[in-house]
């Protein structure tokens, strides 16, 4: 256990948890399916940000969830990343910029039509998945 996810228990951000297979194996699924629904140029840029940011957090999640533990907190899943993944600070930020403009989207109806935005989002979703792809399989003996 990290001493930046322990401090997060100790103060309550996280709540541990042990991971469980088939909640992982879903949240994987899903953050592959929404990555790949959100490459595809035919569909609307509103729809394409909102499928790249899930795919994004789905795992994220599944990176937080895979180490033991939950948040109720959305962005705190992106902010662990270097603790759970290895992810760099500056690619975490990406993801942590992009869930401001979510929040925007969902609660103000206002999403800046940017495709550098959308392409920073989708290449920060496929790096999770790739470093996730590195990780050895749960439950595998070294």
């Amino acid at each position: 256990m990290s001493t930046e996810l322990a401090n997060l228990l100790h103060i309550g951000k996280l709540k541990a948890e042990p991971p469980n297979d088939r909640e992982l194996a879903g949240m994987l699924a899903s953050g592959e399916r929404r990555l790949i629904d959100a490459s595809r140029v035919d569909l609307a840029f509103d729809s394409r940000f909102d499928l790249a940011y899930n795919a994004a957090h789905a795992l994220a999640l599944y990176a937080l969830r895979r180490a033991g533990y939950r948040s109720d907190n959305r962005y705190l899943v992106f902010q662990v990343l270097p603790h759970t993944l290895g992810i760099a600070a500056a690619q975490w930020r990406v993801l942590a910029r992009r869930h401001e403009q979510r929040n925007l989207a969902e609660y103000e109806g206002h999403l800046e039509h940017d495709n550098q935005l959308l392409a920073d989002l989708l290449a920060a979703a496929a790096l999770l998945l790739a470093a996730i792809r590195k990780l050895p399989t749960p439950g595998a003996k070294p």
